[in-house]
């Protein structure tokens, strides 16, 4: 059959669209995206006509029931969500690709009743006239942290942000050098401070400053001292830095607020449970520190969001400021962060209860325990598949702990037919993506931070791939 012939033959969009196999899918998708999918088929089976060779074409065939398979398959595919949950088998707790700290199972009945209907967002039940959004978080949150007030934007640099813009714009804040920060995203503690108004002072060396450092640059123009946590570096060796009890009284014989960014924000104290020594939000304010920011999806566990607590004076000027309509969250942040704060009420509570303090705390043998049992769901379904329990560590993540490694237990998966990376591309590309780590080309599961009902699915994905393997 010439190819003149063959390309005369190629369905048309319209008889397609008629055929019953693709009213189904019309019954299911978009009739946009069907007929948009029909003409990329059809395009794809001309383009390769063309570029046969004509001494091949003799048994060139036009299959229409295979078309609308391919059909059937883009259709599906493009219909998919863009953002979509996957399993985090990579160990890294706060992994910040894969959207940081998980929302407790305990509190998603409460999200979904608000967000699914209308909800006190912005108003007062007790007056019936209209309320403020933050009044649903500053009470629980004054609660667990000891502050006075209390305001929450949409993330840590928003907070800093509104902040500095609010307590020191066009006049100077004093900071350590070796405290200039970069952050997720090559945002920087000194860019953020710019974008605020705020001027830069810095002080001291990277590795050392003195409290002298930052009384030496005090002036009529100083606003504000700032500290600012590395909670995503360390700096050893020979260093210093001045604590945050001896910037509170230095900023008191000058009458200067002083601001702390604590980053990561945890209000639990992880060396109870065998974690390194975190700085905590209460500790910071019980210091003295007029205003501490922090991030809600990181140590704390909660939604995206940046929280700042402190003297109500300045919280108030905050809430005034026109930046905090251009930063404020919404009713899912908001419903998100109120139910994962109420959960520390209960410390035992909120250990057991959200996922990230669960997660950075398991001990060693309930991490065995747990590998145990899904190499045993994984070796029930495959043979060909090499499948082992090795020791290793998972990883804070999220700028979090950066020297904490946390030991953990592993499955690594191998194939002779497979390289890792072939055996990891498949696993990213499952119907529900299962994200992992190479290593000694093999792939690595870590248990730490998949949940048990995950366990089905990871074996089911590792299945098809001994399908192929056999194939």
């Amino acid at each position: 059959m010439k190819k003149k012939e063959l390309l005369s033959n190629l369905p048309k969009i319209d008889e397609l669209l008629n055929k019953k196999e693709i009213q189904n899918i019309l019954n299911e998708f978009p009739r946009i995206t069907v007929v948009e999918s029909i003409r990329n088929q059809v395009d794809k089976l001309r383009k390769k006509i063309l570029k046969t060779e004509d001494s091949e074409l003799i048994n060139f065939k036009i299959d229409i029931n295979d078309l609308i398979k391919n059909v059937f398959l883009e259709v599906k595919e493009a219909n998919q969500m863009s953002l979509r949950r996957v399993v985090n088998a990579t160990g890294v707790v706060l992994h910040t690709n894969l959207g940081r700290a998980l929302i407790s199972e305990s509190i998603k009945e409460a999200l979904l009743d608000v967000v699914c209907n209308y909800s006190t967002l912005e108003f007062d039940l007790s007056s019936g006239k209209r309320g403020l959004r933050y009044t649903h978080v500053e009470e629980i949150l004054c609660k667990v942290t000891g502050a006075e007030a209390a305001l929450v934007v949409n993330n840590n640099a928003a907070a800093v942000l509104l902040v500095l813009n609010t307590m020191a714009k066009d006049r100077e804040v004093i900071v350590s050098r070796g405290q200039l920060v970069e952050i997720g995203g090559s945002f920087r503690v000194p860019d953020v401070m710019k974008q605020s108004g705020a001027k830069l002072v810095e002080v001291g060396t990277t590795n050392k400053t003195h409290l002298f450092d930052y009384e030496d640059k005090i002036n009529e123009e100083t606003a504000a001292i700032l500290k600012v946590h590395t909670s995503n570096y360390r700096i050893l060796g020979f260093t210093k830095e001045v604590e945050a009890e001896d910037l509170v009284s230095l900023g008191k014989r000058y009458d200067i607020p002083v601001i702390e960014d604590i980053g990561s924000g945890t209000l639990i104290d992880f060396s109870k449970y065998g974690l390194k020594k975190e700085p905590t939000v209460k500790e910071s304010l019980e210091k003295g520190v007029d205003i501490v920011t922090f991030s809600g999806d990181k140590l704390l566990g909660g939604p995206q969001a940046g929280i700042i607590v402190g003297r109500k004076e300045y919280i108030e000027k905050m809430k005034k400021n026109q930046l905090t309509r251009a930063l404020r969250v919404d009713k899912m942040t908001l419903t998100a962060l109120e139910a994962t704060l109420r959960l520390y009420l209960n410390e035992e509570k909120a250990m057991r209860e959200i996922p990230t303090l669960r997660m950075l705390t398991m001990s060693i043998e309930e991490l065995r325990e747990k590998a145990n049992k899904l190499y045993q769901i994984i070796r029930e379904r495959v043979k060909n598949i090499e499948i082992d329990l090795i020791d290793g560590y998972s990883q804070v993540g999220g700028g979090a702990l950066p020297l904490e490694k946390l030991p953990s237990v592993l499955i690594a998966v191998s194939s002779k037919y497979f390289t890792a990376n072939k055996i990891e591309v498949s696993l990213r590309n499952y119907k529900i993506p299962i994200i992992t780590r190479i290593s000694d080309e093999k792939v690595i599961l870590d248990v730490r931070t998949i949940k048990e009902e995950e366990f089905e699915i990871i074996a089911e994905a590792i299945k098809s791939i001994e399908s192929r393997d056999e194939q």
